[in-house]
């Protein structure tokens, strides 16, 4: 095969779908604007281990993993608290985020990865109608297919021309600001709930959690709005109020980052470029997860590449990996924007109404553990009637839950209209519908 494919970015659906093509015998290199052995935060990620072999990657080595503790959720008053009942079969995974990307580039390199480190990307370079190579700071670098894995904020994406119609922006409340960081333990007293969620604690727009480990206390607070380390400090100090193992040290972590938590990416091809990862929106709407995704995602689109014969990588032949991305994980995901959207909305006393009237159950927290969308959703029609009954008692959040309903319907709809081929005009006329849902 011999052609050249470039990798923005060391984002990990970018890597493994790296890996996949280099072992069908593709030129790719990877650029890279950190150094070496940097990558990953300072903390623990979790994702569903199917997602490994999906994408081509054995399980990492017993020592460098644990399964995920189930999660208990809790409203702004903290009455009641709902528990995740995830089968072991289910149970994602948590790593250390550094050990995530060794794992993912070890294999990626083993199948024939060329990766340039300290290399920034600026951008990308287009001829014509097409894009054939990025700006780096090191210059311009060509190729036959450019795979951006750049994140949310992608230098490619952001700077390539309007009329490839592909979305650029991202809007505040589609994305989440995240400060995570590992206190001491302060406390051995025992806790109700050792991995505990809090929406709106505080009355604060966002989610908080607080996982009570054996030597540390694990600590994530998440904002639809910019927030200061002042903030972060005044509020630990609220919760430690209710939570006395929360100590004052921070022992690691301490970092502020973007998450997006919105609908997949409209567009995601263009001829000689496909977006992937957080570049192209792949994470869970409501909860921000994106690694076992952006995976599942790197075998769809590494197959659209094989399945190239001319190999000539336009729109119109990497169109089956937005195809075939809706309709494995995205037409899925697109609805639980709608479902963000609508927290976005409550107040306080609507979440707390939700939770302490059993409208809010511990089933609906357990499809959130392992959710890809809702065709997963198991409804047992009694709770659903005493649901409705309670929803029917509060007119304005009964409003708010009916419009939400009618856009999730609209999303549904808007995805099962995506054109099933390539054709720049009805593919941008569909955008414009996909993306109407959600304004």
């Amino acid at each position: 095969m011999g052609k050249k494919i470039i990798v923005a970015g060391l984002g990990h659906g970018g890597i493994a779908a790296a890996a996949i093509l280099a072992r069908a015998g593709f030129d790719v290199t990877v650029y890279e604007q950190k150094k070496e052995g940097t990558l990953g935060y300072d903390w623990t990620d979790i994702f569903a281990p199917d997602a490994l072999g999906i994408a081509g990657m054995s399980m990492p080595s017993k020592d460098k993993f644990e399964y995920k503790e189930d999660m208990t959720f809790f409203g702004p008053s903290m009455k009641k608290g709902l528990r995740q009942h995830v089968p072991e079969d289910k149970l994602e995974i948590k790593m250390e985020r550094r050990d995530i990307y060794e794992h993912f580039i070890k294999h990626a390199v083993e199948c024939g990865v060329k990766i340039e480190y300290e290399c920034k990307v600026l951008g990308p370079v287009i001829l014509g109608n097409r894009v054939v190579g990025i700006k780096t700071e090191k210059g311009d670098i060509y190729g036959d297919l450019i795979i951006d894995s750049c994140g949310m904020n992608s230098p490619v994406r952001m700077n390539l021309p309007e009329e490839f119609g592909i979305e650029k922006e991202v809007a505040r409340n589609e994305k989440i600001t995240i400060y995570r960081a590992f206190f001491n333990k302060a406390s051995d007293e025992a806790v109700e709930a050792k991995f505990k969620v809090m929406l709106f604690a505080g009355g604060e727009l966002g989610v908080n959690w607080i996982a009570s480990e054996n030597d540390h206390t694990d600590l994530l607070m998440g904002r639809f709005e910019d927030f200061d380390i002042k903030h972060v400090e005044e509020f630990a100090d609220y919760l430690r109020k209710t939570n006395p193992r929360l100590g004052t040290e921070i022992i690691r972590g301490g970092q502020f980052v973007e998450i997006p938590v919105r609908q997949p990416l409209s567009v995601m091809v263009a001829d000689g470029y496909a977006a992937i990862g957080d570049c192209a929106f792949m994470t869970v709407p409501l909860i921000g997860s994106g690694i076992a995704n952006s995976l599942k995602a790197s075998r769809i689109l590494a197959n659209a590449v094989i399945a190239d014969k001319k190999q000539s990588f336009t729109a119109e032949t990497l169109w089956k990996y937005q195809q075939g991305y809706y309709k494995e994980l995205g037409a899925g995901l697109a609805p639980l924007a709608c479902g963000k959207l609508l927290l976005l909305n409550l107040t306080p006393e609507e979440v707390d109404y939700l939770f302490e009237k059993g409208i809010m159950t511990e089933d609906l927290m357990t499809i959130g553990a392992d959710f890809t969308g809702l065709g997963s959703v198991n409804i047992d029609p009694r709770a659903l009637i005493n649901q409705a009954k309670q929803v029917c008692q509060d007119p304005e959040l009964l409003k708010k839950l009916i419009a939400c309903g009618v856009n999730m319907g609209k999303a549904v709809a808007a995805c099962a209209m995506m054109p099933k081929k390539w054709n720049a005009k009805r593919v941008r006329s569909w955008a414009k519908v996909y993306e109407f849902v959600y304004k």
